[in-house]
């Protein structure tokens, strides 16, 4: 860990100031300036530029919030799963199961033609009426996108674990209704009168004690909530999917945390509003998941408890360029180099995801031996990609 000076409260961060481009560096700094920000920002090894606070900072705020702070996809998260099954109980072609998942979870823009009805839902759906009524039409269009993948850098892997055992795999968020709510209550944020002096208006709060602030976090938990759920639909059908190729199989708990989402949580004796934007919680014994991209290792970990991290790790390696810049850069003989041996997409729809667009993993995890320790090293041999 290392210091870098604030303009208000200190930096503290998991990797080399160095390595942290500039565009970064000036938005964290932009954080530690806020009248409201606790004690310091802890910006974790992935840390890398994102709209109004960097991808990869940990803020706790005394009577406010950014929505900014949060992340456009709400709840955005991971899930992992161990089954009982060896490497040698799968097929030697894995292109079925892939075929299979891709029909079963929609990706991309898609979405179920009928709703997942899952009896456990039914009194969280009857909350949608208390939504802001801005997204009242989206109701429908949320029920049909529960259990899908969306697009980006969400996916859908089967993995093997240092011991030849398999592991299912995804990373998904709140898709639209998620990515709806952020929007609208950034946009009511940065209208209200104390966020109009600003370094960056993207960082605007809503304030305790106020409507805004009590519509927004209505809003926010019903959308973590949501994303939890998708992940866990999802889960249900890639269970089906597995059943139906080896019946079987049995599969252990499943692992699953949020890297987009607020906390309410108590650090160095006081009562903050802690967000993780690219950052698991990795309080003592808290499991979570660190994965790399599509053509490197994952890990699933244990939190250690670091005061200093807010208790936080990174949600992965985090990019080293933009979309623009990978597709720029790679062609698709890159992509099927750098995920030879992945039954996945090799296309150029998906170039923006290859591998070398992201950080090294390794060096990642090596900087934050004091954040996390590893309970299990996996290494995909399935990707479904949006």
């Amino acid at each position: 860990m290392q210091r870098i000076r604030g303009n208000r409260v200190d930096i503290l961060a998991w990797t080399d100031p160095a390595g942290i481009e500039g565009v970064a560096l000036d938005q964290l700094r932009n954080i530690s300036s806020l009248p409201w920000v606790f004690h310091h920002v802890a910006a974790m090894p992935d840390v890398h530029y994102g709209k109004g606070a960097t991808v990869g900072s940990v803020i706790a705020m005394k009577g406010a919030v950014s929505p900014a702070a949060v992340g456009v996809d709400i709840g955005c998260g991971m899930a992992a799963v161990k089954t009982s099954l060896g490497a040698k109980d799968l097929p030697d072609d894995l292109r079925g199961i892939r075929r299979e998942l891709e029909r079963a979870i929609p990706v991309g823009f898609n979405q179920h033609r009928d709703p997942i009805d899952r009896p456990q839902d039914r009194e969280f759906w009857g909350e949608f009426h208390h939504l802001t009524p801005a997204v009242k039409d989206l109701a429908h269009k949320a029920r049909l996108q529960l259990g899908t993948l969306g697009g980006g850098n969400h996916f859908i892997e089967l993995c093997l674990d240092t011991e030849d055992r398999v592991w299912m795999m995804l990373h998904s968020g709140s898709r639209n209704i998620g990515k709806s709510l952020a929007e609208i209550h950034i946009q009511r944020a940065r209208k209200l009168a104390h966020n109009q002096d600003l370094p960056d208006r993207d960082l605007a709060v809503f304030l305790a004690g106020t409507r805004e602030m009590e519509e927004y976090r209505r809003d926010l938990f019903w959308a973590q909530r949501y994303a939890m759920k998708n992940r866990e639909a999802m889960l249900g059908l890639y269970q089906e999917i597995l059943t139906r190729f080896r019946p079987d199989v049995q599969f252990a708990d499943a692992v699953l945390c949020h890297h987009n989402y607020v906390a309410e949580e108590t650090h160095f004796g006081e009562e903050v509003l802690v967000t993780r934007k690219g950052a698991i919680r990795a309080g003592k014994g808290d499991l979570g998941i660190i994965p790399g991209s599509m053509g490197t290792r994952s890990f699933v970990v244990r939190g250690l408890g670091n005061a200093q991290s807010f208790q936080s790790a990174s949600h992965g390696a985090g990019r080293k360029m933009s979309r623009g810049e990978a597709r720029r850069r790679f062609s698709v003989k890159d992509l099927q180099a750098q995920t030879e041996g992945v039954e996945c997409r090799k296309d150029g729809g998906v170039l923006d995801e290859i591998p070398s667009a992201y950080k090294p993993i390794e060096q990642v995890m090596e900087n934050q031996k004091d954040l996390v320790e590893v309970v299990a090293e996996l290494h995909q041999v399935l990707c479904v990609k949006g």
